[in-house]
């Protein structure tokens, strides 16, 4: 598949400000997701920033960064957003959003990623198993999921943050997406939805608008760094490594 990953970035983050130039081991965050994102070797990789100070940094090191407008309002809108000039944007078969606060994603998980689409589905993502302290928390995504390619390959039906009691099928949403350039230029231009505004998560404007969503399945989950303590639990794991 002709690939290409955009991570977008914004500095302005309410809990964690500055956070994507955080220091972890020495290195910016974005520094970190960005080398495993080349290391996936699925494709060029932009980094679609709102701050000079990223674009500086991607631009030290080799890399390619676009700079968008800071009041873009979600991470999805600005991976569009880097795509406005993009030559041959049509002619992609995957785009991934890979978010930014995620200095511990594996390469071969975002190469998982771009499965779900060989399947047919309009969007892809990634799941992993779920403990009962992980339901509880209301901070984590959950994703309810109907399993059709030997539990590997399946469809997510639901989403949520809200304990449920009955969780056959539910795992730990992993927050990486995969979109065909139809589906995602379809998605962004899509109103709000009124699922999506009670559960507050994205997802449930394509569910809401009838598009699929596939996942597949891996073995953990990336930590997603949104706090400080986060910051010192991801750098006590890459030093512990």
């Amino acid at each position: 598949m002709k690939t290409i990953i955009i991570i977008p970035v914004r500095m302005a983050s309410s809990r964690f400000p500055n956070k994507p130039m955080a220091l972890i081991g020495g290195k910016p965050m974005v520094q970190h997701v960005w080398e495993k994102a080349i290391a996936s070797k699925l494709g060029e990789v932009l980094v679609a920033c709102a701050e000079k100070e990223v674009s500086d940094l991607i631009d030290s090191l080799g890399g390619k960064a676009i700079m968008t407008n800071p009041s873009i309002p979600s991470g999805t809108d600005r991976v569009f957003a880097a795509l406005k000039d993009y030559a041959g944007v049509d002619e992609l078969d995957s785009i991934i959003n890979l978010q930014g606060d995620m200095p511990l994603i594996s390469s071969e998980d975002i190469v998982k990623v771009n499965i779900p689409l060989t399947q047919g589905f309009d969007v892809g993502t990634l799941v992993t198993s779920i403990n009962d302290e992980e339901n509880k928390n209301i901070n984590i995504t959950k994703a309810k999921v109907t399993w059709i390619k030997n539990n590997f390959i399946g469809e997510a039906t639901d989403f949520y943050k809200t304990p449920k009691l009955d969780i056959k099928n539910v795992y730990h949403h992993v927050g990486i997406y995969s979109f065909r350039y139809a589906a995602l230029k379809k998605f962004v231009h899509l109103p709000t939805s009124q699922n999506e505004l009670y559960h507050k998560l994205e997802q449930w404007r394509a569910l809401d608008a009838k598009m699929t969503i596939g996942v597949n399945y891996v073995n953990e989950v990336p930590i997603s760094v949104d706090t400080k303590e986060d910051l010192i639990h991801a750098e006590n794991i890459i030093r512990n490594n």
